[in-house]
C-alpha cells in the first residue's frame, strides 16, 4: 500500500485514494454488475464488471467504432460524446440481459462527462 504522505503529492494519486474508498463500499456481481468510469483529458470509458468473478462483461469508450463518427452540435461537445457513450453502453448491457447496476464514478466528482455518462446510461435503460 502506498503511505499517505506520498498520496497527498498528485492529483492522480488523490483520485486513486478516493476510489479505493469508494470500492470498498461497492461490489458488482452477475446480476447487478459495478458501472465503472475512467476519464481522461479528451475520452471518456465504461466498463460493466462482474468483481466475483473478477472480469469486465462490457466495455465502451468514446473511441469504439460506433462513436467515432459522433459530431456535436453543443458548447461542449465531449459532454454530448459521453452522454451518448453511456447510452450506447446501457443498450449493450439490455442486450445481454443486464438492467440494474452498481455505479463506480472512480474517484472523480459527480458532474461534468461523469455525471454526462451516467444520465445517458440511466436514458439507455440502465438502472443504478
Amino acid at each position: 500500500m502506498i503511505k499517505q504522505s506520498k498520496l497527498k503529492k498528485s492529483r492522480s494519486l488523490q483520485r486513486m485514494r478516493r476510489h479505493h474508498r469508494v470500492r470498498d463500499k461497492i461490489r458488482g456481481t452477475a446480476q447487478r454488475p459495478r458501472l465503472v468510469v475512467f476519464r481522461s483529458l479528451k475520452n471518456i470509458e465504461g466498463q460493466l464488471v462482474d468483481d466475483d468473478l473478477g472480469r469486465t462483461l462490457i466495455g465502451l469508450s468514446t473511441l469504439s467504432e460506433e462513436l467515432t463518427g459522433f459530431s456535436a452540435e453543443s458548447k461542449n461537445p465531449r459532454v454530448e460524446h459521453a452522454h451518448a457513450a453511456g447510452k450506447l453502453l446501457a443498450e449493450r448491457a439490455k442486450k445481454q440481459g443486464i438492467d440494474t447496476a452498481v455505479f463506480d464514478r472512480g474517484g472523480y466528482k459527480y458532474h461534468g462527462r461523469v455525471k454526462a455518462f451516467a444520465e445517458g446510461a440511466r436514458e439507455g435503460g440502465l438502472k443504478f
